[in-house]
C-alpha cells in the first residue's frame, strides 16, 4: 500500500507560524507579563519618566478563580509596586505603592506614614517640597482635620474618606489597598481618590526593560504625533537611552 504524503507550501508554513506567535504573544500579554511605561514623576526617583516596565500579571494569582487554590500565587504585601486600573477611569493605568492592605489603620502627620499605630519606614520615598515650609491637609495630614483647607485636583472627590474614618485613621475596607507614588509631594492617588478595588490590580511590577529619557509633557505619545515620535527615536536612541537602567528589577 502506497503512503501519499503532502508537502505544505513554504507560504502555508509562514502563515501558521505566525498565528502560532501571534496566539501565544495574546496569551503572555492576557495572563502572564504585560509592558508599561511610565508617563508622570509620582514614582521617582524609584521609576523616572520613560521608563518601560515588564508587568508580572500572573503572580497575584486569577481573582478568586479555582486556579488560586491549585497553584502557588503570592499574597499582595505592603510596599508591593503594583499597576491597576484607576478606579475613576478604567482606560488609564497607574503605577503606585502598596501601603494599606485590607483591615489596616492608617494616617499620615507630618509626611510620616503610620499603619496600624506604627511609624512605616520608607526608604524608597522622597520628599521635593522642603518639610516645613507649607503643609497642606490630605498630602501631608491625613486623613484631614474636618475644617481644614482642602486641595482637590480634576479627578479628586472631596471627602471620600469620610465613611472609613477611625478615631484619626482610615480603616482600609475588605478587597482593597490604599496605594501611594514614592513621590510623595507630586503624586496622585488614594490620598486623593480614594482606595484600590483587588479586581481592578492588573500585577506587580517586575523588571525595567528599557528606559529613553523624555519629560512627562513629551512621554512617547502624550502631544507629540507618530511621526515626531519616530524621528527622535531615530535620532537619539543611543544618547537618551538609560542604558544603566536596563534589566533593573523593581523594588
Amino acid at each position: 500500500m502506497t503512503e501519499i504524503t503532502f508537502k505544505k507550501s513554504t507560504a502555508r508554513e509562514y502563515f501558521e507560524s505566525l498565528v502560532i506567535t501571534v496566539i501565544l504573544a495574546l496569551f503572555g500579554t492576557t495572563f502572564i507579563v504585560q509592558a508599561f511605561k511610565i508617563p508622570t514623576e509620582s514614582m521617582e526617583d524609584n521609576l523616572l519618566v520613560g521608563d518601560h516596565l515588564l508587568v508580572n500579571k500572573f503572580i497575584f494569582g486569577a481573582r478568586g478563580s479555582i486556579a488560586d487554590r491549585l497553584l502557588p500565587f503570592k499574597e499582595i504585601r505592603r510596599t508591593n509596586i503594583i499597576v491597576f486600573k484607576y478606579p475613576k477611569d478604567l482606560s488609564k493605568h497607574y503605577v503606585k505603592r502598596v501601603i494599606g492592605l485590607p483591615g489596616d489603620h492608617v494616617k499620615i502627620v507630618n509626611k510620616q506614614v503610620f499603619v496600624n499605630g506604627q511609624a512605616l519606614v520608607e526608604p524608597y520615598k522622597v520628599h521635593k517640597a522642603p518639610l516645613g515650609v507649607y503643609a497642606e491637609a490630605i498630602r501631608d495630614f491625613f486623613p484631614p482635620k474636618p475644617h481644614a483647607q482642602r486641595p482637590y485636583g480634576i479627578d479628586e472627590g472631596p471627602d471620600w474618606y469620610d465613611g472609613y474614618i477611625h478615631g484619626d485613621e482610615i480603616v482600609v475596607p475588605a478587597g482593597h489597598y490604599f496605594a501611594m507614588g514614592d513621590n510623595r509631594d507630586n503624586s496622585s492617588d488614594s490620598r486623593f481618590w480614594g482606595f484600590v478595588p483587588r479586581e481592578n490590580i492588573v500585577g506587580k511590577a517586575l523588571v525595567i526593560y528599557w528606559s529613553y529619557e523624555t519629560s512627562s509633557d513629551g512621554q512617547l505619545g502624550a502631544d507629540a504625533g507618530r511621526a515626531e515620535q519616530m524621528k527622535d527615536l531615530f535620532v537619539n536612541f543611543f544618547g537618551k537611552t538609560r542604558w544603566s537602567r536596563t534589566l533593573r528589577i523593581i523594588r
